[in-house]
């Protein structure tokens, strides 16, 4: 097993922390990891029916705008119990709140080179309302799909993020 023999913090903003660990291997041999440190998130599907509700957005890395599935973290790289951080998350990026919210699952974001995990909810039974979005989100549209019109998005590239499509082999296993 690696190791940790020492750390420093090489960056911190309100969302993360970079980290720099020296390590030893397991065969001696001295190392370093980069390590990204983020709260964990909490990955929303909701759904009425056939429907998904996703949400599209501008994503800077990577310079696109993309659909997903409603997701995030608590502000200030608090930690914050899950199924709160859902509900919070679903009403903030979408305004709808859920009657039910069910654990489906727990995703590791990048665990190469990421701490962060997630938990994934179905949200049911839902009731809209207006978004009470970020600063960040102000350019955020959100739209209800059916499972074909998503999973033609899925092939056609249209959707991207790992997590929404991690998530959604979630819903399909939970449907068996």
């Amino acid at each position: 097993m690696i190791e940790r023999e020492g750390t420093r913090e090489v960056y911190r903003n309100d969302w993360m922390t970079v980290r720099e660990d020296a390590i030893r291997r397991p065969d001696g041999s001295p190392g370093i990891y980069g390590v990204v440190d983020k709260p964990d998130y909490a990955l929303i599907i909701p759904a009425d029916g056939d429907r998904l509700h996703l949400v599209e957005q501008f994503r800077y890395p990577i310079g696109l705008r993309r659909w997903e599935f409603p997701q995030g973290t608590a502000p200030g790289l608090a930690d914050t119990e899950p199924a709160e951080l859902a509900a919070r998350e679903l009403r903030e990026e979408t305004g709808l709140a859920a009657g039910s919210m069910v654990e489906l699952g727990v995703l590791d974001l990048a665990p190469g080179t990421s701490s962060q995990r997630g938990r994934v909810f179905l949200a049911t039974d839902l009731t809209e309302g207006a978004p009470e979005r970020e600063l960040e989100e102000q350019d955020m549209r959100a739209a209800w799909f059916t499972r074909a019109e998503f999973e033609k998005m899925l092939l056609s590239g249209d959707i991207t993020d790992s997590q929404s499509i991690a998530a959604y082999s979630f819903l399909l296993l939970r449907g068996r």
